[in-house]
C-alpha cells in the first residue's frame, strides 16, 4: 500500500466529518488544500437526480462565468468566407473546412471548443464518432452551431463553460484557478449551479439537484450546502 505524504494527509483531515457546509467555508478549505507546485483549476461536480439515457432528463447548457475559468481556451471553427476572416478576427485558433476535417480525421484534436456555421454541419456531421466523446461535438443548443461564429469564439474565450450531465447523473467543469479570490471563485460557483439548476429537465422527478462538491485538481472534494451554493436565496426551490 502506498504511503500517504504529509499535504495529502492533512488535506483529508482537513474535510474529515464535514458535510454540506457554506460555499464559502468550502471555497477557502479547497483553496488552502491546493499546494501543488502549479496552479490548480478549481473543480465542481454536481449530482443530479436524472438518467439521462431518457431524452427528457438530459440536461445540457453553458454558463457565461463572472470571473472566467482562468484557463486559456483552444478554440477551433468550421466555416469559410466571409464567416471563417470573422472567426479569426475574433481570435479563433483553427478555422478551416474540409481541411479542417481531414486534419481531425488525421487525429489531430488541438483544440478545446469547435464552432461551426450551420452550412458547415455536413462536413461537421462526419466527424461525429470522434468529436461527440470528447464532448467537441458543435450543438445549436448551446451556441456552437450559430451563424454568429465572432460572438461564440469571443464567448469561449471569455470564460463560457458549457457542461453536459454523464451517465451517472453527473455535471462537471472547471470554475476557476486557485489563484483566484475567495470571492470572485465564490461567485463563479453560484453561476455555475443556478444555470446547472435553470436547466433542470421537464422529466426529472423527484429531488433534482442532489449533492454539489468542490475540489482542486490535486486535493479532497468538499460536500457544499446547496442552498448556500445557489445564486439567491429565492432560487433553493429548484433543488427540489
Amino acid at each position: 500500500m502506498a504511503k500517504i505524504g504529509k499535504r495529502t494527509r492533512a488535506a483529508r483531515e482537513s474535510v474529515a466529518g464535514k458535510e454540506n457546509i457554506a460555499v464559502e467555508e468550502a471555497v477557502s478549505i479547497v483553496k488552502s488544500n491546493a499546494s501543488a507546485k502549479f496552479d490548480e483549476t478549481i473543480e465542481i461536480a454536481v449530482n443530479l437526480g436524472v438518467d439521462p439515457r431518457h431524452a427528457d432528463q438530459m440536461v445540457r447548457g453553458k454558463v457565461s462565468l463572472p470571473n472566467g475559468t482562468g484557463k486559456e481556451v483552444r478554440v477551433a471553427v468550421f466555416a469559410r468566407g466571409d464567416k471563417a476572416e470573422q472567426a479569426t478576427a475574433a481570435g479563433a485558433d483553427i478555422v478551416g473546412a474540409e481541411d479542417l476535417m481531414e486534419s481531425i480525421q488525421g487525429g489531430k484534436i488541438d483544440f478545446d471548443r469547435c464552432i461551426a456555421t450551420p452550412d458547415m454541419m455536413p462536413i461537421v456531421g462526419r466527424l461525429g464518432k470522434i468529436l461527440g466523446p470528447r464532448n467537441l461535438m458543435p450543438n445549436p443548443k448551446v451556441g456552437t452551431v450559430t451563424p454568429d461564429v465572432a460572438a461564440a469564439v469571443e464567448a469561449a474565450k471569455g470564460g463560457e463553460v458549457q457542461f453536459k450531465v454523464e451517465k451517472a447523473g453527473v455535471v462537471h467543469a472547471g470554475i476557476g484557478k486557485a489563484s483566484f479570490d475567495e470571492a470572485k471563485l465564490i461567485e463563479n460557483v453560484r453561476a455555475f449551479v443556478d444555470a446547472v439548476a435553470k436547466a433542470k429537465p421537464a422529466g426529472a422527478k423527484g429531488s433534482y439537484m442532489q449533492r454539489v462538491s468542490l475540489s482542486s485538481t490535486m486535493g479532497p472534494g468538499v460536500s457544499v450546502d446547496i442552498s448556500s451554493a445557489l445564486a439567491a436565496p429565492e432560487q433553493a426551490t429548484a433543488a427540489e
